[in-house]
């Protein structure tokens, strides 16, 4: 029997607004548990910060210009990702093998081999007493691959163990939204697919006290203005078929000129029908009538987003939570598992989801104490 691990995985996705952190134990392969899960809100100072930097990168040109703001921003991040660990391992008392860091991503561009996640794996290490392992893309980037998605081989582990019904669609709907296609032979594909919350969230921090339509509720009062979402919609299509392999998206590739001038709730009703349209007639293009679609990621809690693909998509359509499966914690364990499996130098990519020329591991492990 192959041996078994602690890992801590900490994920903190495009939204900004916290950090998600579990604890499983798994041989990184057939078994996993999972054991604890917390959610750390960062406070309103360190938001500010990150969204603000951001919003202040328009091209890799700006990681140069702005490093010293950027060097500041990660160690504060970090020093929270300190806390955050300290206090999971104290509650849980489990003995933790290693950390798996994604960092916090400010930047992506797989075509100039670059993804910036924020986070000091070496301050992580010394000041939590365990070993590392963090900077998970960029392997991926330097064999050809995109970097993302990475959760796929998570999905996979997830769809065995529930022992879901195959063939398999699940739709990840993050700040960026993925799918990961499950075969009735287990063979897997995954790749993204074009925005997920990154343009309704953007709207709504933009022009209400707001960081994000909680359930929707603030697109459900508007009304869709259907000849700009249309011309949007014409407008996405000709950027898809202008790409050829694989894709990555960076939520720099998405803006919100087309909307500008609506109202609060009917710039919200647009984007969301626009990102659902998007989502749905990429998703069902490559999925069957019997096949069922699996919603994860923070979108899914966007009811008014998750009803209106609900309507489009004649497959059965449910949230991943339905299936046993915490939704708010599911990218924070992958990345938990994918230590693991870098610590075992197992492939953590494959040609079927990111487009790396072979399967290839990836991450960096330090052990600083």
């Amino acid at each position: 029997m192959s041996e078994s691990y602690y890992s801590l995985g900490l994920m903190s996705g495009t939204s900004m607004d916290g950090l998600d952190t579990s604890i499983i134990y798994s041989n990184g392969t057939t078994k996993y548990e999972a054991i604890s899960n917390k959610y750390f809100e960062y406070n309103k100072e360190l938001y500010k910060d990150l969204t603000s930097i951001r919003d202040k990168i328009a091209s890799s040109k700006d990681l140069k210009i702005l490093q010293n703001e950027l060097k500041f921003i990660e160690k504060e991040i970090t020093l929270f990702h300190v806390k955050a660990v300290n206090e999971i391992i104290r509650k849980s008392k489990a003995n933790i093998d290693f950390i798996g860091f994604h960092g916090q991503t400010i930047f992506h561009n797989a075509k100039e081999k670059i993804s910036e996640q924020l986070g000091d794996g070496d301050l992580l290490s010394r000041h939590t007493k365990k070993t590392v392992i963090y900077n998970f893309r960029q392997n991926d980037l330097k064999n050809g691959g995109q970097g993302a998605p990475l959760t796929p081989i998570f999905h996979k582990l997830l769809t065995n163990k529930h022992k879901l019904k195959l063939p398999l669609t699940i739709l990840n709907i993050g700040g960026i939204a993925n799918v990961t296609f499950i075969d009735v032979h287990d063979n897997m594909s995954s790749y993204d697919i074009g925005p997920g919350n990154c343009l309704i969230d953007q709207w709504i921090r933009i022009n209400s006290k707001n960081n994000y339509d909680k359930d929707g509720k603030i697109a459900s009062l508007g009304k869709i203005n259907k000849s700009i979402l249309n011309q949007a919609l014409k407008n996405f299509e000709h950027k898809v078929q202008d790409i050829h392999g694989p894709k990555s998206y960076d939520v720099k590739d998405f803006d919100l000129s087309f909307v500008r001038g609506l109202s609060l709730e009917d710039g919200a009703a647009t984007l969301t029908e626009y990102t659902s349209e998007i989502l749905c007639n990429l998703a069902q293009n490559c999925t069957g009538e019997d096949e069922d679609i699996i919603i994860s990621g923070g979108g899914r809690k966007n009811k008014f987003l998750v009803k209106n693909i609900q309507k489009k998509i004649n497959s059965s359509v449910k949230l991943i939570d339905d299936l046993g499966v915490d939704g708010d914690f599911v990218e924070s364990q992958a990345f938990a598992y994918l230590a693991i499996r870098s610590y075992l130098n197992l492939p953590i990519s494959l040609p079927e989801t990111t487009g790396v020329c072979e399967p290839c591991t990836g991450g960096i492990i330090v052990k600083n104490f």
